[in-house]
């Protein structure tokens, strides 16, 4: 008779989790999310050299396109949360995979045709951005299902990795697309993408646990949705960085909007040199995905949150200090430091969320947190138009990126300040329960 195992001695550590390296189901996640980014980036060139080269969009056009590709995080983030919360979360990310490639590739089968629109591009962006709304929440609330909560940290900072490499690669091969194709035509990269996506979520393996009471179903929405809202609130570190969040992302966007304006139409860069200089600036958040953990390990998961964000964010100012020929770098040099800053800050504060919240209420809570945060990206793309309309470019992005470089000291005058590292998950329940 074969003797039983001896249980583990209480003090006896735990063994080591196997590397991520060796999870199949992550690395498919990681591998699709990896191609769907690089082909998002070739849209995000593109669809503004669509507005601007093909249809003669004017500045404020633009930036109103910009808007309608994020407005959904405005208008349906809160309920998106509880359905998220009530589906299975895998089948709804493959079929948002499945809508932005149908949408997405009818833009170059319209300009084939000879009747692509502004307003066909407005629609596009509007329901793609519904499409992206669903599946970000559900993304950030099925990525705790394949790993452990110790290797949050990791997997953020690989998938933010991906991340910002696909913001260098991305515009790279959007420029080099449409200088061959045609800017609608480029557009046909970010479709495939989208398939194989869902390709690789189709190939995995691990079945999604169900954590979800069939009662759930029965509670109105409109109760779910405050327990999300409620849970953010409650908790201080979640409630600061959602300010923090939002107030970037309202100042950000006005730069990703007016960044190519102002490129093409101040600078008089080509629109291929526009892809590169977007793409040298999104250096730096690869660095920031790889170095995220070493930095929290080294300076304090919280110390380096708000430090990020209030010091290493500065040189986002020589944005708009950027003029023709070689001073056109300083816009690349600027936005690698704020890709760089968010992304560490963003890592820490994302894997804080996932590892803190209950399974069955991620959903609700991701939804709330991408609400306050992403809500104000239409809002922002608005003013930002609005400003360039009246005060001209350049000044509007003096406004954006100081205000940008200023909304770190929500995380400066917060309870992080006093910290080195974020509280762990156990400690910060106990304080807001």
């Amino acid at each position: 008779m074969a003797s039983e195992a001896a249980p583990l001695h209480p003090l006896q550590p735990l063994p080591p989790l196997p590397p991520l390296r060796r999870n199949r189901d992550f690395l498919l996640l990681w591998g699709g999310q990896t191609v769907s980014e690089v082909g998002s980036q070739i849209s995000v060139l593109a669809l503004p050299l669509v507005a601007l080269v093909v249809l003669k969009a004017s500045a404020l056009q633009v930036a109103l396109l910009s808007a309608a590709t994020t407005s959904a995080f405005l208008l349906i983030a809160l309920p998106a949360g509880v359905l998220v919360d009530r589906l299975p979360r895998r089948r709804l990310m493959l079929w948002c995979d499945v809508a932005r490639m149908v949408l997405l590739g009818s833009l170059p089968v319209a300009q084939m045709a000879g009747v692509l629109t502004l307003g066909q591009l407005y629609v596009v962006a509007l329901l793609s951005s519904v499409c992206t709304v669903f599946f970000s929440v559900a993304y950030q609330s099925y990525l705790p299902t394949l790993i452990d909560r110790d290797q949050l940290m990791e997997g953020n900072g690989k998938l933010s990795t991906s991340q910002s490499v696909a913001q260098i690669a991305g515009p790279g091969l959007g420029a080099a697309l449409v200088g061959m194709v045609g800017a609608a035509r480029a557009m046909v990269g970010d479709a495939v993408s989208y398939a194989v996506s869902a390709g690789t979520l189709l190939a995995i393996r691990k079945a999604e646990p169900e954590t979800r009471d069939v009662a759930v179903g029965r509670v109105r929405m409109r109760t779910q949705i405050r327990e999300g809202l409620a849970f953010v609130a409650r908790d201080p570190i979640l409630r600061r960085a959602a300010a923090w969040s939002g107030s970037a992302n309202f100042f950000v966007i006005m730069v990703e909007s007016l960044g190519p304006v102002f490129l093409v139409r101040t600078l008089h860069l080509r629109p291929s040199s526009v892809g590169l200089m977007l793409a040298a600036g999104a250096c730096g958040g690869v660095v920031g995905g790889l170095t995220a953990g070493r930095l929290a390990h080294t300076v304090g998961s919280a110390r380096i949150s708000w430090l990020s964000m209030t010091v290493f964010a500065l040189p986002g100012l020589l944005i708009p200090a950027a003029g023709p020929g070689r001073l056109s770098l300083l816009f690349a040099a600027g936005w690698t430091s704020w890709t760089f800053s968010a992304t560490v800050c963003g890592i820490a504060l994302t894997s804080y969320r996932q590892a803190v919240c209950p399974p069955d209420l991620l959903g609700r809570v991701n939804a709330a947190s991408r609400w306050v945060t992403w809500g104000t990206l239409p809002l922002g793309g608005v003013v930002g138009g609005t400003l360039a309309a009246t005060l001209g470019v350049r000044t509007s992005l003096w406004i954006a990126t100081v205000g940008g470089c200023l909304s770190g000291l929500w995380l400066f005058f917060s309870p992080l300040r006093g910290m080195r590292d974020i509280p762990e998950p156990a400690d910060a329940l106990a304080g807001v329960r």
